[in-house]
């Protein structure tokens, strides 16, 4: 059978291009020559390394894969492949000065909007610029937190730590309670309907989820901190056993970018300098093993994935069922993401008080489970029956076996043309600088 074309696509497809390669640029623009290649740590890559790595993702995919065309840089499936490249050898590579990576970044770039121009599009070509330009958006954001890890400048984007702005400090607050999700056959995961989905979304498939409460908002800085306070890091029964294991490895005594502060207070380095936290921002950059300890400790737990995407994606009905077919994209219905109900796409260089963003509130009540900050669930990161596997074979397949858990939501640097209710992310539990917190579930 013929693939469709689709004539309307092609300025939404350059459009989206530009936009990310114009994001990449500005992530990195600041940083000198040194800061572009780091310290050797596991948990980040070289900047010099992953902006090439984008342009030969790009490459790879719109003008080899698709196009047919020949590699324009000698070497660089041995530089940028990563499934090739060992994480700890991309410091050592022979790598393209920082003058010729961004020429190369620009050819190709010039080259896919120039092919764009001379051809009709059809979904196979739509589906190959949309991996490119959301695997761009995702280095953007892992851009983001690397400079947070690595103590650079905050982004030179959107404006200063949303709790330093008055706006922000002045209607900020708790948002407290739970909501009561009344259960029953919830259709699980991506539907064929949505523009793109990546293969561990697919597809949707009923599952028997029992009522459940969900806090309205995630677990604020405040809410953490009596956890820290009460001796939460030094009392193992709160741990499970690997996560006692990572605590008692690392010697970790409170979230990774606190510190005691003069008397009983807690700072937190935020990029490149130190202030007071955010009591009513939602915690993050604390991982699986520190969150399901918080859980224990204030006598709640973790949602499953099934229990946050049902209670970001239906309505009730006067039956108080939740209505198995009836999906909502995002927690506030079927129309994109606006500034008035998630915070994403950097609009500021960190989070935003949980009670804020009103607007974005699901069918139930839950407030900001799209945007702020990513929420790490309950479960392992497994396929859905019947996957199969996507020609990027190396997103999803490789991480399957117990070793991720699952994120949903999306946080202030995710971009929003790539998150809605039904996106997983994954990251192995013991991360604690990607962007994620939580929210919690009653026992009941």
């Amino acid at each position: 059978m013929p693939v469709r074309v689709v004539k309307s696509a092609v300025a939404d497809v350059a459009h989206t291009l530009t936009d990310a390669r114009a994001r990449t640029l500005a992530l990195i623009a600041d940083l000198t020559d040194e800061q572009l290649i780091g310290p050797r740590i596991p948990i980040v890559n070289p900047l010099l390394w992953e902006i090439g790595h984008l342009a030969w993702f790009q490459e790879h995919w719109v003008l080899r894969r698709v196009g047919g065309g020949q590699p324009l840089l000698k070497d660089a499936d041995s530089l940028y492949d990563s499934a090739r490249v060992a994480h700890d050898d991309r410091w050592t590579l022979p790598l393209p000065s920082r003058i010729d990576t961004l020429r190369y970044m620009e050819q190709v770039l010039e080259r896919i909007l120039d092919r764009l121009a001379h051809i009709q599009l059809n979904e196979e070509e739509i589906y190959f610029h949309h991996l490119a330009t959301f695997h761009e958006d995702m280095h953007g954001e892992a851009f983001t937190y690397t400079r947070q890890t690595l103590g650079y400048p905050p982004p030179p984007l959107g404006t200063p730590d949303a709790g330093e702005c008055s706006v922000a400090h002045e209607s900020g607050g708790p948002c407290p309670g739970d909501v009561e999700i009344p259960g029953g056959i919830y259709m699980l995961g991506g539907t064929p309907d949505l523009p793109f989905v990546f293969d561990n979304e697919k597809w949707a498939h009923p599952v028997h989820v029992r009522p459940f409460r969900i806090a309205r908002a995630p677990v604020t800085n405040a809410d953490f901190a009596g956890f820290v306070d009460d001796g939460g890091y030094q009392r193992p029964e709160l741990w499970s056993e690997s996560g006692w294991a990572w605590r008692d490895r690392t010697n970790a005594k409170h979230p990774v970018y606190w510190q005691r502060g003069l008397g009983t207070g807690w700072l937190r380095r935020r990029y490149d300098h130190v202030a007071p936290i955010e009591a009513h921002l939602p915690v993050i950059h604390v991982n699986w093993y520190e969150a399901q300890a918080y859980c224990r400790w204030a006598d709640r737990r973790l949602p499953t994935e099934a229990e946050w995407e049902m209670a970001a994606s239906s309505e009730p009905t006067s039956g108080r069922q939740a209505r198995p077919m009836q999906k909502r994209r995002f927690p506030w219905g079927n129309d994109l993401p606006a500034p008035g109900r998630a915070h994403l796409d950097t609009r500021t260089v960190g989070c935003i008080p949980v009670n804020l963003l009103a607007g974005g509130d699901s069918a139930f009540g839950c407030r900001q489970m799209i945007g702020n900050a990513w929420e790490w669930t309950a479960d392992d990161f497994e396929p859905f029956p019947g996957f199969t596997i996507d020609p990027y074979k190396e997103y999803s397949a490789p991480w399957f076996g117990g070793t991720h858990k699952v994120l949903r939501g999306g946080a202030f640097a995710t971009r929003s043309r790539l998150i809605r209710n039904s996106h997983r992310n994954f990251y192995t539990p013991d991360r604690r600088d990607v962007l994620a917190g939580f929210r919690t579930c009653s026992l009941e």
